[in-house]
């Protein structure tokens, strides 16, 4: 039988983990809810599911998996709404990709935007046309993470539920 304190000091470890993850979530390169779910899986080994537990943690899996596709989903609408061709929003996943590998954290940022610009002004030849298609994604970008971020509220708020009720 382990201390009484360890089940505290899991508490406070998880939830500092979940706040860093929930905070993360404001950089678009951190994978915030993958750490706050993270966070949840380990809280359930190390503490046990419990039947509250799986409920929880398959509901946070859920919202985990949803966020994490609303994001690419909001961006490429909102550069869609902007004016941008699906193949502009095929090359900056592509250039994003790429330049996350080759120059991470921030390659990505700088290359599939600078990527769909580039494809817009040579489809489109206006330069206005292009940064229309760039502000519609910058838009669909801060909706990303309005949802990235309460998805994560609630994600750490169910998982306080079940902190406390198990």
């Amino acid at each position: 039988m382990r201390p009484e304190w360890t089940d505290a000091v899991i508490n406070i470890l998880v939830f500092f983990l979940m706040a860093a993850g929930l905070f993360g979530s404001l950089l678009p390169f951190v994978p915030g809810l993958l750490i706050i779910w993270l966070s949840a899986l380990g809280y359930g080994v190390l503490q046990g599911f419990g039947t509250l537990g799986w409920w929880i943690f398959g509901f946070m899996t859920v919202l985990m998996v949803v966020g994490s596709l609303a994001d690419n989903f909001l961006m490429g609408a909102g550069a869609k709404q902007g004016g941008a061709s699906w193949l502009a929003l095929g090359l900056g996943v592509i250039a994003g990709i790429a330049g996350t590998v080759l120059l991470p954290p921030f390659g990505g940022l700088i290359a599939a935007p600078l990527a769909i610009y580039a494809y817009e002004v040579y489809r489109q030849g206006s330069h206005a046309a292009a940064v229309r298609a760039i502000g519609g994604m910058f838009a669909g970008w801060g909706l990303s993470f309005a949802a990235r971020f309460g998805i994560g509220l609630v994600m750490v708020a169910l998982w306080l539920v079940w902190a406390w009720r198990g």
